[in-house]
């Protein structure tokens, strides 16, 4: 009997989708294909060792899109039974589904948690109609209410809010009143982001960063301080720089990214990152199913890694650095070297000495900035 393929920790699901259930449905039948194709390619990115067939399998989902509560829940099954078939998902795995308000009800919930889903991402972004309507959402704060009000009765114990900092004419009382709703709400994973403007987008047309309606530098910063100081008085973990949590919440997938762990992504414009290598899928939905054509043909290169050890140390560091944990600079010199240590400790001293950086002793008793070298 085939032995599924063990995975790396986390199965990372892209699924960017259209309105039509024609077009839902060709997307999840060529990720489908990818996924079970991933599985037989015969390099050391999917073949498994003797001693790994020998463990258990286990791994973590994460669906997002595009807008994946639109898919019918007979795809969303056809996706988790691929994955179980082809590589395994163990009893403690954790499926994480982003839901847009106003895109399920009630049944389509607890179908989606009959299917295995047992996380929620909800897509809130703000508590204020003209802000929902400012950022382009396609819900409303009758439908935000609506929501929160089916994830509760259907008994989702473990889900996260999404809100969006810095949106056009965002005042410092709306976003006080949007974190106040959302403790009353009582997530057990709150996710706070900056908006982002990017050139090429429509809001990039729209809007100049730090100018008019959207808020200034110092206003940003004004709004995630209070962010940070009005849900840690909450009781939620600020763990990362967008990410809170209760006790025991922490959002595995997110945990699998900023550890620099390996993961598999299935999907219109995935990135995966097995290896030590990072690589994209394509993200139109006819060079995608190339893609998959040719993975189906053995066409697919191998993906060797050009990137130099530095590149890497320098991931983890920019990784790292991103939670309340930090950087262990010991595990960090055993897999970098010494020299990559010490060239941390001389760059960051000027910051240790301002106070913006903590260096901490194997006790975690913070160190003076003349402690630092030798590190």
């Amino acid at each position: 009997m085939p032995h599924p393929t063990p995975p790396p920790p986390f199965f990372h699901l892209l699924l960017l989708l259209t309105s039509t259930s024609l077009s839902a449905e060709s997307a999840v039948t060529t990720v489908t294909s990818q996924s079970s194709l991933w599985a037989l390619l015969p390099t050391n990115r999917g073949r498994p060792t003797d001693d790994q067939l020998r463990q258990p399998a286990s791994g973590n989902g994460l669906f997002r899109g595009g807008t994946p509560s639109l898919v019918p829940p007979k795809l969303v099954s056809s996706i988790l039974d691929t994955l179980r078939l082809k590589f395994g998902l163990s009893s403690d795995s954790e499926i994480s589904m982003e839901m847009d308000p106003g895109t399920f009800d009630a049944k389509k919930m607890k179908d989606m948690m009959e299917l295995g889903v047992n996380r929620v991402s909800l897509g809130v972004q703000a508590f204020q109609e003209e802000l929902l309507k400012a950022c382009g959402r396609a819900h409303g704060l009758r439908e935000v209410y609506e929501a929160i009000e089916i994830v509760g009765s259907c008994g989702v114990e473990n889900w996260s809010m999404d809100l969006i900092s810095s949106l056009p004419h965002q005042t410092p009382e709306m976003w006080e009143e949007s974190l106040r709703l959302t403790v009353e709400a009582c997530p057990t994973h709150v996710s706070v982001y900056d908006l982002q403007v990017e050139q090429g987008t429509k809001f990039g047309l729209l809007y100049t960063p730090g100018e008019f309606p959207l808020p200034s530098e110092t206003r940003s910063a004004e709004f995630y301080r209070m962010a940070s100081r009005t849900l840690s008085d909450a009781g939620y973990n600020h763990y990362e720089i967008s990410s809170y949590c209760k006790s025991g919440y922490h959002c595995k997938h997110n945990l699998t990214y900023w550890k620099n762990k390996p993961f598999y992504a299935f999907g219109l414009g995935s990135a995966s990152y097995v290896d030590g290598v990072r690589f994209s899928r394509p993200k139109r939905m006819k060079e995608y199913m190339g893609f998959v054509e040719n993975l189906e043909n053995g066409l697919v290169d191998s993906c060797e890694s050009n990137r130099s050890a530095q590149d890497m140390a320098t991931d983890v560091v920019m990784l790292s650095l991103r939670t309340s944990r930090g950087l262990d600079l010991k595990s960090f010199g055993e897999e970098y070297g010494s020299s990559h240590v010490l060239a941390l400790c001389e760059a960051y001293k000027p910051y240790v000495e301002s106070g913006h950086v903590v260096f901490l002793d194997e006790q975690r008793r913070a160190m003076a900035a003349d402690e630092l070298m030798p590190c």
